[in-house]
């Protein structure tokens, strides 16, 4: 039986309230009294992976958005398909929430580094993140995926980084890496690709379970390179009360 846990729950503590929220980097680190962290969940952490329904179970869950998947391999990355895009655009109408970023997750199976496949996925994802009007792109690099350890993966990743990245410049489209590196092993790549539209999205929860020290890692890598949080909800599933 999966844990769940309630919005009310979320509410009690602002660690909670981090706990399942897509969060901007300027957002973060602005000083402005009067901003207000928004609250999102990824579609699989509200278990509609890849659904329209994400977003009406996000809306009734009570949150601001819904970070929703490209695709799976089933349904070939269907968010690129015009009619898709049009339903989670009349949902997001109807229930009155956003989509608060694209992810491509079926690259921990398919992975980025060596299938071309996921090249083509993240090249068409850039329009689609324009079309809906959505600014960043989550780039998963975990299981056959990872780039941990793996000198050859990482240089065949930064190849194929600079070959997208103009067109995630032209299109105004962050790309994200979310994966089990550190802030070190994270700039390398960065650095290589050279592009301010690719970025890092930091997830506290990977860097914690990697022992890394999550508020060294923040100060190194700066708001200039980092383009989103995510703060796991360590399986659990939020719920209706």
């Amino acid at each position: 039986m999966k844990n769940t846990i309630t919005r009310r729950d979320i509410l009690k503590s602002s660690i909670g309230l981090l706990g399942l929220s897509c969060l901007s980097a300027y957002d973060v680190f602005a000083n402005d009294s009067q901003n207000r962290f928004k609250i999102g969940a990824c579609d699989w952490s509200i278990n509609q992976l890849a659904k329209v329904e994400a977003i009406e179970v996000g809306k009734k869950i009570g949150l601001d958005g819904v970070q929703i998947s490209l695709g799976t391999l089933d349904n070939d990355m269907h968010l690129r398909q015009e009619n898709i895009q049009r339903q989670y655009k009349d949902a997001c109408s109807k229930h009155g929430i956003s989509i608060g970023g694209i992810a491509i997750g079926e690259m921990n199976n398919i992975p980025y580094k060596s299938d071309p496949r996921a090249e083509q996925w993240v090249s068409d994802s850039i329009v689609v993140a324009k079309t809906l009007g959505i600014k960043v792109v989550l780039m998963a690099f975990f299981n056959k995926g990872d780039l941990k350890n793996d000198k050859e993966g990482t240089k065949d990743t930064i190849r194929r980084l600079k070959k997208v990245a103009p067109k995630a410049e032209a299109n105004g489209i962050i790309l994200g890496i979310e994966s089990w590196l550190n802030a070190e092993e994270h700039m390398e790549i960065l650095n290589a690709v050279n592009s301010p539209n690719v970025k890092v999205y930091y997830d506290v929860a990977n860097s914690n379970k990697m022992g890394y020290n999550i508020y060294d890692e923040i100060r190194e890598l700066g708001k200039e390179n980092i383009c989103e949080f995510h703060a796991k909800e360590n399986g659990f599933l939020l719920r209706l009360e």
